[in-house]
């Protein structure tokens, strides 16, 4: 499938180009730009948001867009001193080269295969941040979203954790071309200001996936064969899921099981 400039989609790549207006106009209002802003975009594509950024003021547009000949075709389309366009991976990018210019807005429609781990990496590198919005997979949104219930578990209790969340427009396939086969969400991040610190902070995440591996088992089950002294716990606990706890809740069984070890 090409486009009319000629150019041809590639499926390895992920490659659906937004077509709404009106999604990238409440895209750009969920967010404070000014001339001294720095901006960055993760896949620019034809160019269709970017073009929109880049009518607001702010300082600079860093694009990072792996396909080379979509890179060339944006570069030739918009003359603009504020922009710069990477073919670099996201992925492998060293960005220590944001720390000058920082904090760096966001404003991205992420390619679906890779959207965890650019939220990770996102996560890593948070103190570069300001805040953003992203387009993501509707059913990834809802999981980052969960604060109990069937999808709640590791992803929602981490991400939360470290920034601060908030749900925007549901998006149907007709906005983009080609239509994917699946509904997307706009979803407004801020890193969190105030974490509250955890004690052995990796051991947590790693209890954490350990408590929620199989999350129709009970505690019991899913700690079963793990180095942790199951005998501390009381039978109720025990007997929970770990989706039925709320992340304090999950923080005080962790303060039990890490004084045991």
């Amino acid at each position: 499938m090409a486009f009319s400039q000629g150019i041809q989609l590639k499926k390895r790549y992920g490659q659906h180009f937004l077509r709404d207006q009106k999604i990238v106009d409440h895209m750009l209002e969920a967010v404070e730009l000014d001339d001294q802003s720095s901006v960055f975009e993760i896949g620019c594509g034809d160019g269709f948001l970017t073009q929109s950024i880049l009518k607001y003021p702010l300082a600079r547009l860093w694009v990072f867009e792996i396909d080379e000949e979509w890179a060339s075709y944006v570069k030739n389309l918009l003359h603009d001193q504020r922009l710069t366009i990477y073919t670099d991976d996201i992925l492998d990018v060293d960005f220590s080269r944001f720390e000058p210019d920082k904090p760096w807005t966001l404003l991205s429609n992420l390619p679906y295969q890779i959207t965890f781990p650019i939220l990770f990496k996102l996560k890593e590198h948070a103190s570069l941040l300001k805040e953003g919005v992203i387009m993501i997979q509707e059913e990834v949104a809802q999981k980052l979203l969960k604060q109990s219930g069937r999808g709640y578990g590791f992803n929602s209790l981490f991400f939360q954790h470290y920034f601060e969340l908030k749900k925007l427009d549901k998006i149907p396939p007709t906005a983009f071309y080609p239509p994917p086969k699946i509904f997307s969400r706009l979803i407004y991040f801020k890193p969190r200001k105030e974490i509250i610190p955890i004690p052995d902070e990796t051991g947590f995440w790693q209890f954490i996936k350990i408590a929620f591996r199989q999350p129709r088992r009970t505690l019991r089950n899913n700690l079963a064969q793990t180095h942790f002294d199951i005998r501390k716990l009381s039978e109720d606990i025990l007997g929970l899921r770990a989706g039925e706890m709320t992340k304090e809740e999950l923080l005080r069984l962790w303060d039990v099981l890490r004084e045991s070890n």
